[in-house]
């Protein structure tokens, strides 16, 4: 962590759309949110791929672009799309989705399962400068919260722009503190 997110070049589905050169460095100047899940046409999967479309505008009013990627292929990534959610499909979702086919990006971002050839459930967010600031990898069976994903966005964004640090469970509004001694006495103080 605070080290530069591992740039790639890739072929990716958005929308009804396949994007050629999606290129991760293309974002710097934008937040990025970049979740890795396990494979297309399964069960957490979609539940998480709607999860963050549901909260899209909250990220994007954040200046975030957010960004899935699994080892499937851009064709699959499509046929996914193009699936209704009542059938498990992520028809809907508008932001791109990465086709690590060959693996690389999931094993440079340190998530990939090499015997079962599939990413755990990494997330990473990167900022402006293309630095990671916050990491988190859930196995397989366990879903993320989009609510603590933007919680986090909305404190690298408070200490940039403070200059102070967010205690635990930290919230927009909530009181945060100066990085010295005296702020965490003033802090417990209050």
């Amino acid at each position: 962590m605070n080290k530069e997110a591992p740039d790639f070049t890739a072929k990716a589905a958005q929308g009804t759309k396949v994007i050629d050169e999606f290129k991760l460095s293309d974002l710097r100047g934008k937040y990025v949110v970049m979740f890795f899940y396990p494979l297309d046409f399964t069960f957490v999967c979609p539940t998480e791929l709607h999860a963050f479309q549901a909260k899209l505008g909250e990220f994007e009013k954040r200046n975030v672009q957010v960004v899935g990627v699994s080892i499937d292929s851009w064709f699959s990534h499509l046929a996914w799309l193009k699936t209704p959610k009542s059938k498990g499909g992520i028809e809907g979702v508008s932001y791109p989705i990465v086709s690590d086919i060959n693996k690389t990006i999931s094993r440079d971002y340190d998530v990939l399962i090499e015997a079962a050839g599939i990413a755990l459930r990494g997330l990473f967010l990167i900022d402006k400068n293309g630095i990671v600031q916050h990491q988190v990898i859930n196995n397989l069976p366990l879903g993320r919260n989009v609510d603590e994903v933007l919680r986090m966005v909305d404190a690298l964004q408070y200490t940039e722009e403070h200059g102070e640090v967010c205690p635990a469970n930290w919230k927009e509004g909530a009181k945060s503190m100066k990085p010295t001694g005296a702020g965490l006495e003033e802090y417990f103080a209050a």
